[in-house]
């Protein structure tokens, strides 16, 4: 039985003497489209950064292909909530610049880089900057950044969030677009409901800090997800139950 790609178990995390995750356990199987969506603050991006390294977790374990995640081989990718892109350096070489992190020479870097920018939207673009670049661009090239460095597992971090609405809309439909053709294991941190029940297979849902898993929904949408007729209907009843779970939490917050 091939393991989970991902597993957390029973994770408890603080800072600063607060609690902000309590007995988190969740899995993401290779290939799955994974969201995590709760209240402002919850902490969804705590949950990354222990996932990253740059946080160590006060109790549980987690596991990356059935390996402790010390011991596993660098498995994540991660891209932030903004697209970070350097404006001093052109687009070819900001997505090539963990790859040269890693050790890579610029050049190699640009070999392995260039036959991608054909399928995200960049190319022409190369030798251009980043303020010449529209918000959807920007993302697509910070996304090319990360995937270029061939990690199991994607992680993003509400990277939509900055964009229009429907500048947002499209790059949401070019995300899946992109996971479906290449098998990708993503997990995304979001705060829009919409968002994670047309992106994901499944979602967890986070109560307020400490936060626990409450509830988790499993999205059974056909793909691509082209939210008319039926499956609209469908997504718009999966969004309305997970949004009364989320304000039954703010309702029972009040004093």
């Amino acid at each position: 039985m091939i393991p989970p790609r991902l597993e957390i178990r029973n994770i408890a995390s603080s800072y600063d003497g607060m609690k902000v995750l309590k007995d988190i356990s969740l899995s993401v199987k290779p290939g799955e489209f994974v969201s995590i969506l709760g209240p402002s603050g919850a902490g969804k991006s705590t949950l990354f950064r222990l996932l990253t390294g740059t946080k160590s977790p006060d109790a549980g374990e987690i596991r990356v292909d059935g390996k402790m995640l010390g011991d596993a081989s660098p498995a994540f990718a991660f891209m932030p909530q903004r697209d970070a892109l350097m404006p001093w350096r052109s687009i070819i070489d900001n997505t090539t610049l963990g790859l040269e992190v890693q050790g890579m020479s610029r050049k190699q870097a640009r070999s392995r880089v260039q036959p991608l920018f054909a399928e995200f939207g960049l190319a022409g673009f190369e030798q251009h900057y980043p303020a010449g670049l529209s918000g959807g661009m920007r993302q697509r090239a910070a996304l090319l950044r990360t995937i270029v460095q061939e990690r199991p597992m994607l992680l993003l971090d509400e990277p939509f969030g900055a964009l229009d609405a429907l500048t947002r809309a499209g790059m949401q439909r070019w995300l899946e677009g992109m996971w479906m053709r290449h098998d990708w294991t993503a997990m995304l941190v979001t705060h829009d409901v919409r968002e994670a029940v047309s992106l994901s297979d499944r979602i967890y849902l986070l109560s307020p800090r400490p936060a626990e898993i409450i509830r988790v929904v499993d999205i059974p949408l056909a793909r691509p997800r082209v939210l008319g007729g039926t499956a609209g209907a469908e997504a718009a009843a999966i969004e309305h139950s997970i949004l009364e779970t989320l304000l039954n939490l703010t309702e029972d917050m009040k004093p």
